[in-house]
């Protein structure tokens, strides 16, 4: 049975007001606070969350932000706290609810822009921030990379398995979220071709892909089996202090001091330092089609050609500028560095590799459903299946950029 915070969730694109009168009412009867007015925001980024202003008896205006998590296994989000000691520049709630189908965080109001809506502004022309927003990030990345070092220590696998963030990636691989998108075997769900022919789910997972001239051995299936083996949060190893959904959503941007300010820390604690950056990674810079699948798809060149179980997709979906900065100051100020002084102190894990490659393949495959036919054309469907191949899979025969990186990641460890 869904809470009421995901009914409000769902509820907010298709009758606002209906969404409205119902979080009102959750705040007065399960929150106890004197709200006489609530003002949803329904926004692009906003996959799995809500936000918007509410308003006390008293005049007063709130900023409100919640995640939710439909089919949910852990019982305790938003450490807050915990990474205001950490030393991250996080907005402190007012309020907080953090009991799991309640949890949700109210602010002072912000009179400043996310991260995510000036990077899209950048990208549709606005291009005056550009600058001062790539400073920003470089300033957070070198400061994200000192906090990782600082709060660097080993974890048990009882602590391990505790921390909020796995529900963003192994829960969903096994708490019923890749089932109930995909089918216990993928039979029963079908995904359009662009062509407009039909096949399975089960067909697509079974698959060997070529994308962009790039082979892959592993299908999906194998990747999945892969992820599920390696992102198993009950291992001991090393670990960090981290917001854990770091994308740009989450993070304000004051372009007067060049400043990125993290919020709504659903799923913050101390966890691995390559599961932290996988959400920023993925989302800040490939994932644009997962907001804008209509926009993405007016634009898009994709082609699937089939032959038995092998299958070639080819497609054009560069990068912009901005997408590119995000990209290269994580790679540069961040997970490089990061690999290299693990490295240095004999921490490295033998596996770090598949490790982020298989976390980055759920942003794709398991934040929003690929086959939802009324959300995605057939094209995006694809688009975002080839990207969770890329993102989980080695590339072979030319490589791809994700592999390109990481090669010269390697390369620098001598």
């Amino acid at each position: 049975m869904s809470s009421v915070l995901e009914r409000v969730q769902k509820l907010q694109f298709e009758d606002k007001a209906a969404a409205e009168t119902l979080l009102l009412t959750f705040l007065r009867e399960t929150l106890n606070l004197e709200a006489t007015n609530v003002e949803l925001r329904p926004l692009a980024v906003s996959l799995n969350s809500f936000n918007g202003f509410l308003t006390l008896s008293d005049g007063k205006r709130l900023f409100f932000k919640t995640h939710t998590e439909p089919g949910g296994i852990i019982t305790e989000y938003y450490n807050a706290g915990q990474l205001a000691q950490a030393g991250y520049p996080v907005l402190q709630p007012v309020y907080s609810s953090t009991e799991s189908g309640k949890q949700l965080l109210i602010y002072e109001v912000v009179d400043l822009p996310s991260a995510f809506d000036t990077a899209r502004q950048i990208e549709n022309g606005e291009d005056a921030e550009l600058a001062a927003i790539t400073r920003a990030q470089n300033r957070a990345d070198d400061a994200l990379f000192e906090i990782y070092t600082r709060t660097l220590e080993q974890q048990t696998p009882e602590d391990a398995a505790k921390a909020p963030v796995h529900q963003l990636f192994y829960h969903r691989l096994t708490g019923g979220r890749l089932q109930q998108f995909y089918g216990e075997t993928g039979e029963e769900v079908s995904l359009q071709l662009p062509d407009g022919d039909t096949v399975t789910m089960a067909d697509v997972r079974k698959a060997q892909w070529e994308v962009n001239g790039q082979q892959y051995q592993l299908s999906l299936d194998e990747l999945i089996s892969s992820a599920i083996s390696h992102l198993d949060p009950q291992q001991a190893g090393i670990s960090i202090i981290g917001h854990g959904d770091a994308h740009n959503g989450n993070l304000f941007f004051d372009a007067a001091s060049e400043k990125l300010t993290y919020f709504d820390p659903a799923f913050a604690g101390r966890h691995h330092p390559l599961i932290d950056l996988a959400k920023p990674l993925f989302h800040n810079v490939f994932a644009m089609w997962m907001y804008f699948p209509q926009e993405t798809n007016d634009e898009l060149f994709l082609d699937v050609y089939r032959h038995v179980d092998e299958w070639q997709i080819e497609y054009e979906f560069p990068l912009t500028p901005v997408r590119e900065m995000f990209f290269e100051s994580k790679i540069e100020r961040v997970l490089s560095p990061l690999i290299i002084e693990l490295s240095r102190q004999n921490a490295l894990p033998s596996d770090w590799r598949q490790y982020l490659k298989l976390a980055l393949m759920c942003c794709p495959l398991l934040t929003m459903n690929l086959a939802d036919q009324q959300r995605f054309p057939p094209s995006i469907s694809f688009l975002g299946l080839a990207m969770a191949v890329e993102m989980g899979g080695e590339s072979y025969r030319q490589r791809s950029l994700i592999d390109r990186a990481l090669d010269e990641v390697e390369r620098r460890l001598g």
